[in-house]
């Protein structure tokens, strides 16, 4: 029998105004129990770019930006089974409750979805319910994803726009 892999709890708080939803994370994240762990993962380096915050290593400070700058982080997956860190490799997943955490923070205006697959579990979460936000895909910031930081950023910028 596989072990099965659980996600994080969210980092919100009543401040917060976009949400930002994985998948489940990576290998390197659940090692070291960090949301976007992997080095080359482009999260970071896009959150840091795009608030115009001083670069750190310091995992509590990165949470902290986000927190001072309203963005929460949650994924779309509770729990699933998973070997390696790829998406397409998910199996028995179960989601996390999107609609019941907007519910409970009101003040998310947009949710964005880091990934393919998540873009694909909040759609088919939410399919038909109204939970008075909008929604949007963006590129993956995982290293799996070929896409270079260059062209993901402007794509992510979408998110000052809530901000």
């Amino acid at each position: 029998m596989e072990d099965r892999i659980n996600s994080f709890p969210p980092f919100i708080d009543k401040d917060s105004k976009i949400l930002v939803l994985g998948s489940v994370p990576g290998v390197k994240s659940l090692e070291m129990q960090q949301y976007y762990a992997h080095p080359q993962n482009h999260f970071w380096k896009i959150m840091f770019h795009l608030l115009a915050e001083p670069v750190t290593s310091d995992y509590e400070e990165k949470v902290a930006m986000l927190q001072r700058n309203g963005i929460a982080v949650w994924d779309t997956i509770e729990s699933c089974v998973r070997k390696g860190s790829k998406d397409t490799d998910i199996k028995n997943e179960e989601a996390n409750d999107i609609a019941k955490l907007l519910k409970e923070f009101p003040n998310i205006r947009a949710v964005f979805c880091n990934g393919q697959k998540a873009f694909k579990n909040l759609n088919k979460q939410l399919k038909n319910r109204e939970v008075g936000v909008n929604f949007y895909g963006l590129p993956s910031t995982s290293p799996l994803h070929t896409v270079g930081f260059e062209k993901k950023l402007p794509e992510w910028e979408q998110i000052l726009q809530y901000l």
